[in-house]
């Protein structure tokens, strides 16, 4: 994989993180070129995939491959891309991902399917709520900084269950039983930014609002604003709906 802008400024950046990281999780990232497969559905005749075309190295490339997927998901006219053996062998040996996914752990919203892509496609990322600590944003920053994947998106989700516990509970003055609170407590900011707003659905205007703040602040991370700001890196804001399965895009979409 070609990383685009300045592969020497990003050596210096991220030069011992890629080897400690690639250490720490047996993850395997390197810059040879990607294989390319020809997949389709299961048990359907063999068809080209978008995925095995090349791998988009841009925010704007990226981007558009994702809203693709996307809208094949809502029309019921899935490919499957690269979903069988041939694929996992291919990048056994290596992956380069081209966009990275936040999202809740909601069983609703499987960002691989939502996005109909396939192996090797998304570095993927869950917790409730989408919240983020440190150790999620290091999860977060491991494609931008080792592999040059040139996209992040924050995926929020309509009935996020866990932001609807945490705002009841912020609205309540009732504390969320276990480590469930560490999650109410993270979603605060959001929860005060909705309460301002005075919105008809405030649990609905909060997963937008969280979806928005931990976007932002993602764009604005040590690490990653100087890829943002060269834009080798587009950190989205985006909402999926249940009843639809459409992702819409709040903020961050690379304009070209």
């Amino acid at each position: 994989m070609g990383i685009t802008g300045n592969p020497q400024r990003r050596t210096i950046v991220t030069g011992g993180l890629a080897a400690t990281a690639a250490l720490l999780t047996g993850c395997s990232s390197s810059s040879g070129a990607e294989p390319t497969a020809r997949v389709g559905a299961a048990g359907a005749a063999s068809i080209p995939s978008p995925s095995a075309s090349a791998r988009p190295d841009s925010p704007s490339g990226a981007f558009t491959r994702l809203m693709q997927g996307n809208r094949r998901w809502v029309k019921g006219a899935l490919l499957h891309p690269d979903q069988d053996p041939r694929r996992r062998e291919a990048v056994a040996e290596e992956q380069k991902p081209y966009a990275v996914v936040l999202s809740c752990i909601d069983s609703r919203v499987p960002p691989e399917l939502v996005f109909d892509t396939g192996i090797g496609d998304l570095f993927v990322i869950r917790t409730g709520g989408h919240v983020v600590a440190p150790v999620v944003t290091g999860s977060v920053e491991y494609g931008p900084l080792t592999a040059g994947t040139p996209l992040i998106v924050v995926l929020g989700h309509q009935r996020c269950g866990a932001i609807k516990a945490a705002y009841k509970a912020m609205h309540d003055r009732t504390t969320l039983p276990g480590n469930l609170q560490s999650i109410s407590e993270s979603l605060r900011t959001a929860y005060e930014a909705t309460v301002a707003q005075k919105a008809a659905d405030p649990v609905d205007a909060m997963i937008r609002v969280h979806a928005g703040q931990t976007a932002a602040a993602l764009r604005s991370n040590t690490s990653l604003s100087p890829l943002a700001e060269e834009g080798e890196l587009a950190v989205v804001s985006a909402y999926y709906s249940l009843d639809t399965g459409r992702v819409d895009v709040l903020n961050g979409a690379p304009t070209d």
